[in-house]
């Protein structure tokens, strides 16, 4: 709605008014202007009756829209839902849901949807769970309210819509897709021409009748940010989209947005500044807290997913390499290996290379390590300096350890004795 505070300039004095006498607690003077045109239709009744409220020197906040940040959050049910099957919230649509169903693809967790129009799925490995397709804002919602158990998003979205609910437990923080990270996106001219960093943006002379503009879809999070860092003077728009045009129309100064490569920021004319990064977001695995210590068999079902995506996710850095190695023996082929760097994640297997007819080669040996893909070539030269011959290279889908750590974590935030549970 960033473009309506610009074509009714009848109603810049009101609002501003307005939004001068509202402080929230951290100290920020925010006015709020949520909607679209679809959903603000302003006649001389609307105009009229917000002079005579802003005569009456009322606070008040200006809202447009359905989604209304200040109306009273709904209250939570008092006791969890009771139902037989655990549900599970992915993203609906776009490359998030696209990179969700890939991953439990490869970790090999078959999202099963008979009807493409249908928002409920199944998952065979997993029987007695429930997959229900969501947007990625009401994944979040129906986590803090219990009604799916477990959810996917992006950390961007569930630090937003979840500000730091307490309800909502994160099992897997690193899924490994959706990398981002939210930022300010500065004008490159103007009088912004020379602010490079978020202290010469601060620094600025903002006042009441003068406020920094910010237009995003991250209302709590740039309120907690911008208080954080001590801004004194700062209005949060809305729009729907296309952010990164509302400095140019002049209807806002400066946006906070995901930026994923940063090309769209400049070749709109916007840059990012020192000291700006607010955080950085990928797709994260997250619970219900109260489901987690109450709803019977989340907890085992929670131990699998984790240890399947750890598994995979672990496993996606590495390739495993075989080479034939020459020696006196295996530990002297273990030795070498060992003063080379190369020992894998706890160090080298080593057996002996047998020949066609059954019988063991004297002095021949097999030599197996685990090695980083990003060193993978580096490893291949330091194994025919050794007298490697006959390097096969292979990916790893898992690497399953004694037990994941997120899990310990898990058990250890909850109060729980993973020795009750059924986990065999």
């Amino acid at each position: 709605m960033i473009g309506t505070m610009r074509s009714i300039e009848s109603m810049q004095p009101t609002i501003m008014q307005q939004q001068r006498s509202l402080p929230l607690a951290s100290g920020i003077h925010a006015g709020i202007l949520n909607g679209t045109m679809k959903t603000l239709r302003l006649t001389s009744a609307h105009i009229s009756a917000n002079r005579s409220v802003s005569k009456s020197n009322r606070a008040c906040v200006i809202t447009c829209s359905l989604n209304n940040t200040t109306s009273a959050p709904v209250q939570k049910p008092a006791k969890l839902a009771e139902r037989e099957a655990i549900r599970l919230a992915l993203p609906s649509k776009g490359r998030m849901a696209e990179d969700t169903l890939a991953l439990l693809k490869d970790c090999q967790l078959n999202v099963v949807k008979p009807n493409p129009r249908q928002y409920v799925a199944q998952i065979k490995q997993l029987p007695g769970m429930e997959v229900w397709f969501q947007r990625a804002t009401d994944v979040v919602r129906k986590l803090m309210y219990g009604d799916v158990d477990l959810g996917i998003v992006g950390y961007d979205m569930l630090a937003e819509i979840g500000d730091n609910d307490p309800e909502l437990v994160i099992l897997h923080d690193a899924l490994g897709f959706g990398h981002c990270h939210l930022a300010l996106g500065v004008p490159m001219s103007g009088k912004f021409a020379n602010v490079n960093s978020l202290d010469e943006l601060k620094a600025m002379p903002w006042s009441a009748s003068n406020p920094l503009r910010v237009v995003t879809g991250y209302h709590n999070i740039a309120r907690n940010y911008f208080a954080e860092k001590g801004f004194e003077h700062v209005v949060l728009l809305s729009a729907d989209g296309a952010l990164e045009a509302a400095p140019a129309m002049g209807s806002a100064d400066i946006i906070l947005d995901l930026v994923s490569t940063g090309v769209t920021l400049r070749e709109n004319n916007l840059k990012q500044i020192d000291g700006a990064k607010i955080m950085d977001s990928q797709g994260c695995l997250v619970a219900n807290r109260r489901a987690l210590l109450e709803r019977p068999g989340l907890l085992e079902i929670c131990h699998e997913l984790i240890e399947r995506l750890e598994a995979h996710l672990t496993a996606e850095n590495y390739y495993s390499v075989i080479a034939n190695m020459t020696g006196s023996s295996g530990q002297d082929v273990s030795s070498r290996l060992f003063a080379a760097g190369l020992c894998g994640l706890q160090g080298p297997t080593i057996s002996p290379v047998y020949t066609k007819g059954g019988n063991e080669e004297s002095g021949l040996f097999a030599a197996v390590i685990c090695v980083s893909k990003k060193d993978l070539y580096p490893a291949v030269k330091s194994l025919r300096k050794l007298g490697g011959s006959g390097v096969l290279v292979q990916p790893m889908v898992y690497i399953f350890d004694s037990e994941p750590y997120r899990w310990r974590a898990l058990v250890d935030e909850l109060g729980i004795d993973p020795a009750t549970l059924n986990l065999a």
